[in-house]
């Protein structure tokens, strides 16, 4: 494998703990904030009743999942096409794909309980059912390219081919319910129309849900990025310097 130095990097530099931390303990606020909306300050649905408080964390889940499958394309685009080649863009690709396929994981649980309890059944090959599983699939294949072995740079490259072919998936899934007759129903707040067929407290929890959930998106990229960095400096033999890099971290 090709040899590298630990040369320090803009992308790099926020991974200090002090920041992370302060991240985190922000996340971790407002994930308490966002359960005491979600059950018990909203009201339930008139149509849905309780099952409307699956929502706030279904929608953000596919929300944070989206974001994160277009960070990985941006960055993949940004090593292809950028004049060094910084392997740093990969490893944020990467690490971006992780933390989406994770969310696209739980959106689709989420779905598949809210689905049991308005459908009576967990699944229907409906079409924003099938297009995000298909989604999600596409996805842990690319992660699975990225272990197919060789060099860091024929890792980046492969991987960032993938990665700009699988982000045109996003559209297909977010219109399926418009472009196919299907049981999910469509936007409650993104209507292309630009109505908002939400209001109160219910809509501000779902934005709120949506902020704290992209937080935790920054917050986990940020820490699996650095990990990734330390992994590629240990496959490449440089094991002292890895250390060393994580010890000037923790002062």
């Amino acid at each position: 494998m090709n040899r590298f130095r630990l040369l320090p990097s803009p992308l790099d530099t926020p991974t200090g703990t002090r920041a992370s931390r302060g991240l985190g303990i922000v996340v971790l606020l407002g994930l308490v904030m966002l359960t005491l909306l979600g059950l018990f300050f909203t009201d339930e649905d008139v149509v849905q009743g309780s099952t409307v408080r699956l929502m706030y964390i279904h929608v953000p889940t596919a929300w944070v999942a989206y974001l994160a499958f277009i960070v990985t394309a941006i960055t993949s685009a940004m090593y292809m096409w950028g004049k060094q080649h910084s392997l740093t863009f990969d490893r944020i690709a990467g690490a971006s794909a992780e933390v989406g396929v994770i969310f696209m994981g739980l959106c689709l649980v989420t779905g598949s309980l809210w689905g049991r309890i308005t459908w009576g059944t967990y699944w229907q090959w409906d079409p924003r059912l099938t297009t995000t599983a298909f989604l999600f699939v596409t996805y842990v294949g690319y992660l699975a390219v990225r272990d197919l072995g060789g060099s860091h740079q024929q890792r980046a490259k492969r991987s960032a081919v993938v990665a700009l072919l699988a982000v045109l998936e996003i559209p297909l899934v977010h219109f399926s319910v418009v472009l196919w007759r299907s049981l999910h129903q469509e936007a409650s707040v993104l209507q292309p129309n630009g109505d908002v067929t939400m209001d109160g407290l219910m809509l501000f929890s779902l934005l709120f849900g949506v902020a704290v959930f992209t937080s935790l998106f920054a917050w986990m990229v940020l820490h699996r990025q650095r990990v990734l960095m330390l992994a590629d400096a240990i496959d490449d033999g440089g094991l002292e310097a890895a250390l060393q890099e994580r010890r000037n971290e923790a002062n």
